[in-house]
């Protein structure tokens, strides 16, 4: 092996690749996973349940959930959900508070500073539930959202957009014409599943609905339980009420997963649910990962045979003169096998310091972009590497081994 450094080398990158991206592999699984678990509970903890809308369909399960998915993404709405669903659910003994929420899209102005902004339209509970805080001024009473007051809360990005330095609490922002008196600032946030917050104009739900966009009824409903031990009782309890409200018969059989009836125009989910999903599919995300990781691996094996092979072929005489002298079948296949092993323990070693730093600048790219994916290799990682080195090591010198050790000392001293 030292003696022809470069073929060793060779040799040794193969499985170098193969193991360094195992590593990148499960580390980028940890980051995806912090990431979108991250995204998932800045809306809420475990105590969180969320009610959205969703398109009926005629197919049940996965099969469901995507039909209704196209349907939304090509325009079709749902205003079947309303703040009367948000308020029979308030009854339910397990809820503690709820806020509905509803998004548009308007110009927003103040004197000569025109700006398009997201309006989300939620409960004056928002504040409570939420991972918002309030910088400066206040946020909306129960008392302003029934009476329709025109009242805008600022995300801390559109505060800057309109007002730069100056203090915009008591100013009056323009919405359609209509003019919203400024009562607060909210702490900045970031952005949440692609939605920047700070960007955010915030006013009363009903509001938004009846003074700008006209509507009924709300996108979403967010609640948050007193005992998360009886949340599935609590769900269910809250779709058979919006089954009650939306004239919807109860399923034939009994459903309790997220995905409800095929039939509910609503769905009912709990962060705890959700973050089991999310789990779900970034677990399966990295097993289809490593599977094409493997292929690398084994190509990398494959190598390996190769040179095992030719070194045998170039050191037959050697094997002959050693046989000749009193090595049996077990010295020669353990010198082969023992030079295979390390040549992919070597490999397994770089790859690892090579895959850790890899996944180190992944993490500090993806800090510097504000992601909430932070640097973790789990232990399973090394384990992993480790094993497929002494794995691939062993299964593929074992062939050009076992050549080497079946020749005949007479033949091996004669081969030119």
């Amino acid at each position: 092996m030292h003696a022809n450094k470069v073929r060793t080398g060779l040799t040794v990158l193969g499985m170098v690749i193969g193991i360094a991206s195992v590593i990148i592999v499960f580390s980028a699984g940890e980051g995806i996973n912090n990431l979108i678990l991250g995204e998932v509970e800045s809306f809420g903890g475990s105590d969180m349940v969320e009610t959205e809308i969703k398109v009926p369909s005629t197919k049940k399960g996965t099969a469901g959930e995507a039909q209704s998915g196209a349907n939304l993404a090509t325009g079709v709405q749902v205003t079947t959900l309303t703040l009367k669903d948000m308020e029979d659910i308030d009854k339910l003994p397990n809820i503690k508070q709820s806020y509905a929420g509803i998004m548009g899209q308007e110009q927003v102005s103040y004197g000569n500073e025109l700006k398009k902004a997201f309006l989300f339209g939620v409960s004056p509970s928002f504040i409570d539930m939420d991972k918002s805080e309030i910088d400066t001024g206040r946020f909306f009473t129960e008392a302003e959202d029934k009476s329709l007051t025109p009242v805008a809360v600022l995300g801390s990005k559109m505060k800057e957009k309109l007002f730069g330095d100056s203090d915009p609490i008591g100013q009056f922002v323009k919405i359609r014409q209509k003019k919203f008196r400024v009562i607060g600032i909210l702490k900045e946030r970031g952005a949440v599943m692609t939605l920047d917050f700070d960007d955010f104009v915030y006013v009363p739900v009903r509001t938004l609905q009846k003074r700008v966009m006209g509507i009924d009824h709300v996108i979403f409903l967010m609640h948050q339980v007193n005992d998360t031990n009886l949340l599935d009782e609590t769900t269910e309890e809250m779709r058979a009420i919006l089954r009650e409200n939306h004239d919807i018969p109860p399923p034939e059989e009994a459903v309790t997963t997220i995905f409800g009836s095929g039939k509910d125009d609503f769905r009912v989910t709990s962060m705890v649910e959700s973050m089991d999903v999310m789990k779900t599919v970034t677990g399966a995300i990295t097993l289809l990962l490593l599977a094409i990781v493997a292929i690398s691996l084994v190509v990398g094996g494959v190598g390996i045979t190769n040179i095992m092979y030719v070194i045998v072929t170039e050191r037959t005489k050697e094997i002959g003169l050693r046989k000749a002298v009193g090595a049996k079948y077990a010295d020669i296949m353990w010198q082969f096998l023992t030079e295979s092993i390390l040549i992919t323990i070597a490999g397994g070693v770089v790859g690892i310091i090579l895959g850790v730093g890899v996944s180190l600048l992944v993490s500090l790219g993806a800090s510097y972009y504000g992601w909430n994916w932070g640097f973790s290799v789990p232990l399973k990682a090394f384990i992993v590497s480790l094993g497929f080195s002494l794995f691939f090591g062993v299964a593929f010198g074992l062939y050009p081994a076992r050549k080497a050790a079946k020749l005949e000392p007479v033949e091996a001293l004669g081969h030119e």
